[in-house]
């Protein structure tokens, strides 16, 4: 399975033009925990409900001051391409827990997360178990 396969392609994005006020109304509506900044439909930036979370104690009026200001930029990519386990080898090498994925050109075409690589490692546990139940018909977890 390779990493285009998970997580959703419909990415909430914004410009690294926006307020933090204009983010935060974004992660509240769309109910997602990042918002991917885009320039020419390739990531620029990715700004979490955390680093808005963060912000509350260095500024003292959080929702005009620019998101540039609290943006993680040039974030980690994955390639579509690649395969789903390359994103605990991401999460190791970048300590995130999110990455844009992108396609050969560097266009933004989706995001895989930490929970997207346990939900497909606990779908693949679940074929294991599955096949162990039946050729061991005495087992039982």
């Amino acid at each position: 399975m390779t990493v285009g396969n998970l997580g959703p392609s419909d990415v909430v994005t914004a410009s690294p033009e926006s307020t933090l006020g204009e983010i935060t109304e974004l992660l509240d509506s769309e109910n997602v925990g990042a918002i991917v900044l885009t320039e020419d439909e390739s990531p620029a930036g990715i700004v979490t409900d955390r680093d808005a979370a963060l912000a509350i104690h260095q500024h003292d009026d959080v929702a005009d001051i620019s998101v540039q200001e609290v943006m993680s930029e040039d974030p980690a990519t994955l390639r579509e391409d690649e395969e789903a386990m390359e994103i605990s080898r991401a999460i190791k090498e970048n300590n995130v827990r999110r990455f844009p994925v992108v396609d050969e050109n560097g266009s933004l075409t989706g995001i895989v997360t930490l929970d997207d690589l346990v939900a497909t490692i606990g779908e693949q546990l679940d074929n294991v178990a599955d096949t162990i139940e039946s050729q061991s018909p005495e087992y039982t977890p």
